[in-house]
């Protein structure tokens, strides 16, 4: 069985065409990206862990102190705001899961034939962009690539399966970039969750945890060899990110438990320990506020918000996809809505203030345009796209919530 789908060739008579498979002759001398994502790779690993690989890129090119995540500290929304320079509230991804306001749609993370669905996602991620200007780009898993979005998915994707091994995901990889100069692609994401999973079970410093950093860091280690034995190396550029960071619960949290002294009726929530998200099931802006005053009222461990108050930093839209109340614990602490869901509380989690730097991630970027062993302040995620763009020498042509000159400020001239 092949690794990788070949996107549908029928598409919707308004949609926007993709490459077809076949680089554009002027683009055929383009650069060559790799965007690579180790999820719930925390800001400081690199440090705590032995991690030669990363040594090894971040000597090459361009690290940030941290990468910022945007609000909420989860994986879905931050994989999609990498790829579009978008906050939630204008790409539409605002949750792992969440309903559609203007229906009895819910977008659900592990419902394969919801998130292949194009309609959730706003904005022009990356792959769009490049196939939209005649390159090939290609996906070894990521978030929206296996959804049409404009008409256009990337011309070789994968169904995402957890089963399929890092080794594998690397071969492939490899491989694309073997392809004959046509139909090689220029774009390709790679996407690890062996990290985030382990921690999340584990805890962050088990043996669990630990030895997938350094399994994951070996694979690293393998593309890069690989990458450095084609003859068009040089034209390779690599950034590597991971969506967030992660920390866990004190011995002693106490956790607030929703409807201890709230009627939750009516309402869906969303949680996952570090947070809740409540969902009216129909729009009722008086129980919303006295919902959150009723949290508010005893609770010293965390604060709940309406979508239109919560802090600035959060980029927060009241007319977006958030949900009613936003239940937001402080770092360490947690929420559940009864007890039986108190096995929300992995030993290992995210989702916290993105904030808290122990929810930030990495960021680091090498190619020939770029200077080596460069070390910079913290950024966002939001600021990744327009170096993207540039360096595949894409003109960017959407808004984008991100500084465009954050990042593709570091880029010389292109000899």
């Amino acid at each position: 069985m092949a690794l990788w789908a070949i996107a549908a060739c029928s598409i919707p008579a308004n949609a926007e065409i993709g490459s077809g498979g076949i680089n554009a002759p002027e683009r055929r001398n383009k650069p060559y990206l790799i965007l690579i994502s180790i999820d719930g790779f925390r800001w400081d690993y690199q440090d705590l862990f032995e991690t030669p690989a990363l040594d090894r890129l971040a000597a090459r090119g361009v690290q940030a102190e941290s990468l910022q995540p945007v609000f909420p500290t989860l994986t879905f929304p931050n994989h999609y705001s990498i790829v579009t320079g978008l906050y939630p509230a204008k790409h539409g991804i605002v949750a792992n899961d969440f309903p559609d306001p203007d229906s009895d749609d819910w977008y659900m993370h592990n419902r394969p034939d919801i998130v292949r669905q194009g309609r959730w996602y706003g904005g022009e991620p990356i792959w769009v962009a490049a196939e939209r200007n005649g390159m090939v780009s290609a996906a070894f898993f990521w978030i929206g690539t296996e959804a049409d979005i404009k008409g256009i998915k990337p011309t070789y994707w994968h169904k995402f399966d957890y089963k399929v091994s890092a080794k594998r995901r690397v071969k492939q990889v490899l491989k694309w970039l073997q392809m004959p100069v046509e139909t090689r692609p220029h774009l390709i994401t790679l996407y690890f969750e062996h990290v985030d999973r382990s921690t999340h079970d584990s805890g962050i410093g088990s043996k669990k945890s630990v030895r997938e950093i350094k399994r994951i860091d070996r694979y690293l280690g393998s593309l890069m060899d690989g990458i450095d034995k084609l003859p068009h190396s040089k034209d390779v550029y690599i950034i590597l990110v991971s969506d967030h960071g992660q920390s866990g619960y004190d011995t002693d949290t106490r956790v607030l438990t929703l409807n201890g002294f709230l009627d939750l009726e009516g309402i869906s929530v969303v949680e996952g320990g570090s947070y809740a998200f409540l969902f009216f099931d129909k729009e009722d802006p008086d129980r919303a506020i006295a919902i959150r005053d009723e949290i508010n009222r005893g609770w010293r461990h965390g604060r709940a918000w309406l979508p239109g108050e919560s802090p600035e930093d959060w980029h927060v839209s009241a007319d977006s996809h958030f949900p009613d109340v936003i239940v937001q614990p402080y770092l360490h602490y947690g929420v559940v809505s009864s007890r039986d869901k108190l096995h929300k509380l992995n030993r290992g989690a995210h989702g916290w203030d993105p904030g808290n730097k122990e929810m930030h991630g990495i960021f680091i970027a090498a190619g020939a345009r770029l200077p080596q062993g460069k070390r910079i302040d913290t950024i966002n995620s939001v600021d990744i796209y327009a170096l993207m763009m540039e360096i595949l020498e894409i003109p960017l042509t959407t808004p984008i919530d991100g500084d465009p000159d954050k990042l593709t400020r570091f880029l010389t001239a292109r000899h």
